[in-house]
């Protein structure tokens, strides 16, 4: 079946409609840029023809992009020369959309072409904006629900089918700059106040229609095919426009401190293609377009951030043959920080909660904080009265457990000690239906070890939330030894429901993403020991895309509770616990009553109202600056190291079950260096013989928690790959 329609009507507009067969929302493949392009020229061929429009025959979207397979299609079938596949196929996508936007005038005196408008029902990303920006007028339906823009840069690539060029041309490089270094998606309404579009309108299509049979030559030349245009802010060297492009030079090195390649390639296309005319422009962002997708980054965050996240996200992990889970009414045990937050994102996703804690006082405190959420949402016009209240009625905060009889999912949300947390249980089944499903949300206990105080191990699991909930994307899901598929395919529909990206986790001490977190915070902290500087520390880190560095996110998390983790572990572990420096440092901290940024001081120094002021000082009585500081990649392979090191250990032991999670896992929990698709890509990219040699280096220097895991071992010797070795279907690593 054809993916793009084309249709004649008795007033003379041709209707171009997009409706992919077997897809909810259209996504741009080259079969379909050729039906597009068949369209457009048998209609431009038709004297009976007046205009065009192009819509979709999707309910309330246009499309959500490009099959981004394809562009690792375009690379493979080019063989010994795929950039020069790139830059052919993407100079091909140009050439359709300029044929659009020419519409078949005469190049000199701008007639004799036909009007093309965009009719879009509702929300267009991607090229699904792009199309439309190569169009003469964008009609969009008032639909509050959808959203508009250019979403590619948060996927490691920028707009390359002439996204990048028009609309730096339309709005001015500051104007479009929140769209292309942001990927800022807008509703309908601003997406018109910003220039993005033209209309917004009840009925799109009709109104449409109407406008091409109304235009004028004048209303299809776009701006910069006119003569005397001059682009809106100014170009480069343009007073205000150099401003602004130093401005922008300064604002993309300050948010990605050097760390991702797109945003950089991006502003150099709009620099670049702002000197020159408009084709040359096109071929100027082609080119960049094509640095970018030959860069392993881009491949590797297309991989994690959409193709491997959306499988996750659709259950790719999720146990067959296991019927529909989804939660009807969930309990949640502790209204604390975490269970209040848990409490809010299930009640937004419709579900009706029951909140339990020790007393009235506080499971009403813990039911405030999603009033307080919804009151800040209503401040910014984003919740209404009515919205505001159906959110808390759906949640009964109570201390009485017979509340929570009818549950069909329990999450428990208690202090983090083994006792409390086997006496909730106990008492908990004792009230709630045979089949409901037992949760621990958990950061480090063993769920096998908390299974134990249940009746039903089989349905006793671990749902581990990071804070604050309502904002973290990712939810860790460990299995015990005793889990059964039906409390799997539970925790994965809830979290479906609360619309955050899952992964599955076999049991061990720490799971997946403390395992590998703990690690890097420590190295940070050795280094402090050995006399390394702490703005050298977290700037290295920054610079590798960290959010934050392993010296701040101390601060951040609290020194106790890492004081806390270390003599839990210790008490675990036995004899078998290695002695840190870290632990010392943190200890020390500990008995100062520097505890982090909730008790205005720890690493740093902070003012009244708890903003940083700086780096203490006084570290360097205890711990003197070295004399002479280490290389900055030094510090940032020990800070790598660290991390993936322990992520190929998890794998190795089964902790990890399939590479995907522990790449999507990395980057949505801590941040790990977004640009190099996870610790296992970082890797792959990197390549496994060089990463052992490395490892060799650093346990020869540092000591061995940097040794060469053997399966990294067997790979290098191989010059494997780990997505060459470990297929998405695969498993373990066994």
């Amino acid at each position: 079946m054809a993916e793009f329609t084309l249709t004649k009507d008795a007033d003379g507009v041709a209707t171009i409609t997009w409706d992919v067969p077997g897809k909810s929302m259209n996504v741009m493949s080259f079969d379909g840029l050729a039906e597009l392009e068949a369209c457009i020229d048998d209609a431009l061929a038709d004297d009976a023809i007046k205009g065009i429009v192009i819509t979709s025959g999707k309910e309330g979207s246009f499309a959500g992009g490009m099959d981004l397979n394809l562009l690792a299609k375009m690379k493979d079938d080019a063989g010994d020369d795929p950039a020069r596949g790139v830059f052919d196929g993407i100079m091909q996508m140009h050439a359709l959309l300029r044929k659009i936007e020419l519409a078949g005038m005469d190049r000199k005196t701008k007639k004799g072409g036909k009007p093309i408008a965009a009719a879009l029902p509702g929300t267009a990303a991607g090229i699904g904006l792009e199309l439309p920006l190569a169009t003469h007028r964008i009609f969009v339906a008032d639909n509050p629900k959808a959203r508009i823009g250019l979403p590619e840069i948060l996927i490691g690539i920028f707009p390359g089918a002439g996204g990048t060029t028009r609309l730096a041309r339309k709005l001015g490089a500051m104007a479009a700059s929140p769209f292309l270094l942001e990927g800022k998606m807008v509703e309908p309404a601003k997406a018109k106040s910003a220039g993005l579009i033209d209309e917004v309108v009840t009925d799109p299509l009709a109104a449409a229609k109407e406008w091409v049979l109304n235009a004028k030559d004048a209303d299809i030349v776009k701006p910069w095919d006119a003569k005397g245009y001059k682009m809106p802010g100014g170009a480069p060297y343009h007073p205000a426009g150099f401003m602004t492009f130093v401005g922008a030079n300064a604002m993309v090195n300050g948010k990605t401190k050097g760390a991702f390649p797109a945003p950089k390639a991006l502003l150099s296309a709009v620099y670049e293609g702002a000197l020159v005319d408009f084709d040359t422009a096109l071929k100027i962002e082609a080119r960049w377009f094509t640095h970018v997708l030959m860069n392993p980054s881009s491949g590797a965050m297309i991989r994690s951030l959409f193709l491997n996240k959306e499988a996750l996200e659709k259950g790719a992990v999720r146990p067959k043959d296991i019927p529909d889970q989804r939660v009807k009414k969930l309990g949640v045990l502790g209204a604390g920080m975490m269970g209040a937050g848990i409490a809010l994102v299930s009640a937004q996703a419709g579900m009706e909660v029951v909140l339990i804690d020790r007393d009235q006082a506080a499971a009403d405190k813990g039911k405030s904080y999603t009033e307080a959420y919804l009151d800040k949402g209503m401040k910014r016009g984003k919740v209404t009265a009515e919205k505001k209240e159906a959110m808390l009625s759906r949640i009964t905060a109570t201390p009485d457990l017979d509340h929570l009889k009818g549950c069909d999912l329990i999450i428990e949300a208690v202090f983090e000690d083994p006792k409390v947390k086997a006496e909730m249980t106990q008492r908990v089944e004792a009230i709630i239906p045979e089949d409901c499903i037992f949760a621990s949300n958990t950061s480090t206990l063993p769920i096998t070890d908390l299974a134990k105080a249940s009746k039903r191990p089989e349905q006793f699991i671990g749902i581990h939330f990071f804070s604050p909930v309502e904002k973290m994307l990712l939810v860790e899901i460990i299995k015990g030894k005793e889990t059964g598929d039906r409390a799997v395919a539970k925790a994965l529909d809830y979290v479906r429901q609360i619309r955050k990206t899952p992964i599955v986790v076999n049991d061990a001490r720490f799971f997946y993403c403390n395992r590998c977190i703990i690690p890097y915070i420590n190295e940070g902290l050795r280094m402090i020991t050995e006399g390394v500087a702490m703005p050298l520390i977290d700037h290295a880190a920054e610079q590798l895309g960290f959010p934050v560095g392993p010296v701040q996110l101390n601060d951040e998390t609290s020194i106790d509770l890492g004081a806390k983790i270390a003599r839990a572990t210790k008490a675990a572990m036995g004899d078998a616990y290695p002695d840190s420096p870290a632990d010392d440092l943190i200890f020390w901290l500990e008995e100062l009553g520097r505890l982090g940024r909730k008790s205005k001081a720890g690493f740093f120094d902070y003012d009244e109202k708890g903003k940083r002021t700086g780096y203490w000082t006084g570290m360097a009585e205890k711990y003197p600056l070295a004399d002479v500081q280490p290389d900055l990649i030094e510090v940032q392979e020990r800070l790598m190291f660290s991390q993936v090191l322990e992520a190929v250990r998890a794998l190795e032991e089964g902790v990890l079950m399939d590479i995907r999670e522990g790449d999507v896992g990395a980057i949505l929990a801590w941040g790990f260096a977004p640009w190099s698709g996870g610790p296992l890509s970082w890797l792959d990219i990197i390549g496994t013989p060089y990463a052992a040699e490395r490892c060799d280096q650093l346990a020869a220097k540092y000591g061995e928690r940097f040794a060469c895991p053997p399966l990294l071992r067997e790979m290098a010797d191989k010059g494997q790959t780990f997505y060459g070795r470990f297929s998405p279907e695969k498993q373990t690593a066994a």
